[in-house]
């Protein structure tokens, strides 16, 4: 979940292993995406970076040299009703059918790109969200070898319910947190970024607990969490998420971490490369795990 405020930081990108622009097929969906290889070999794995709401995939250019450094290759998709799809898609898709999507996308880029050991899920936000409806669905999609996730909870701040704009990008507070976490720059570049959010993305968004409730048991990969110290979207207390990890009951691994001095967009703050690290020190325990 995203909103524009005023000030992206680029001092985190370089135009080595940078993204670049792709498109892929899914269901007969084209999607728009940037695709960063590694510079030798075929990659170790794949990471498919999938972002939140209101934004589009260069949410994740400052992620990709590290990845790609690393030997991974990162996929960063347009969801379905956001980029090339929303022309085709202008009500959007609910989250169910974009993993649906996404997952016959990962299919038809497997045909012609190494996918090395497997897929890692990386998802934002509602980004996050969808990540967890693609580990949970489809036996016929490419071999999943974890899920990371920031800015996904279960239950949302009574607070973050008082803000009837936040659908329509109205809550700054929900969205950024304070703005000196982000670096100079940050909200002007980032409005390059921004795109309308569908409307039935939108429309299901207060029924996410019950659909985490029944998608939960299914997802059957290692998953890692994280919260930033001033996320403001999400019920952060201990019961609320005991009662989120508990209900990963077939994960063979959950951590839940937590970001200090980060705001709801991680991945654009001045915490953005500790949290990348993070996340790859992640995949790397999921690709030294049993498959």
């Amino acid at each position: 979940m995203s909103a524009p405020v005023e000030q992206m930081s680029t001092e985190h990108t370089s135009t080595e292993h940078a993204l670049t622009e792709y498109a892929l097929t899914g269901a007969g969906i084209r999607l728009s995406a940037r695709l960063a290889l590694p510079a030798r070999g075929a990659p170790r794995a794949t990471i498919l970076a999938i972002h939140g709401r209101g934004m589009r995939a260069g949410y994740w250019d400052a992620f990709a040299p590290l990845a790609t450094r690393l030997g991974h290759a990162v996929l960063a998709v347009d969801r379905p009703g956001y980029g090339d799809s929303a022309h085709d898609l202008p009500e959007g898709q609910n989250l169910a059918d974009q993993a649906e999507t996404l997952r016959a996308a990962l299919k038809e880029h497997a045909r012609t790109h190494d996918l090395g050991a497997g897929v890692f899920l990386l998802g934002h936000s509602d980004g996050g969200k969808v990540a967890l409806h693609t580990a949970a669905g489809g036996a016929d999609a490419p071999p999943l070898l974890g899920l990371d996730a920031s800015g996904v909870g279960f239950h949302y701040d009574p607070a973050a319910l008082h803000f009837p704009s936040t659908l329509g990008g109205g809550a700054t507070k929900l969205n950024w947190g304070p703005l000196g976490l982000y670096p100079r720059g940050t909200f002007q570049a980032s409005r390059a970024l921004l795109a309308p959010t569908p409307p039935r993305e939108s429309a299901e968004t207060m029924w996410w607990p019950r659909q985490f409730e029944e998608l939960a048991p299914e997802v059957r990969v290692p998953v890692r969490l994280t919260f930033a110290q001033h996320e403001a979207w999400w019920d952060l207390s201990e019961a609320a998420l005991t009662a989120m990890t508990a209900r990963l009951t077939a994960a063979p691994r959950v951590v839940v971490d937590h970001l200090a001095a980060a705001g709801h967009n991680i991945s654009l703050g001045h915490t953005a490369t500790a949290y990348h690290l993070r996340v790859l020190a992640f995949l790397e325990e999921c690709l030294l795990g049993p498959r």
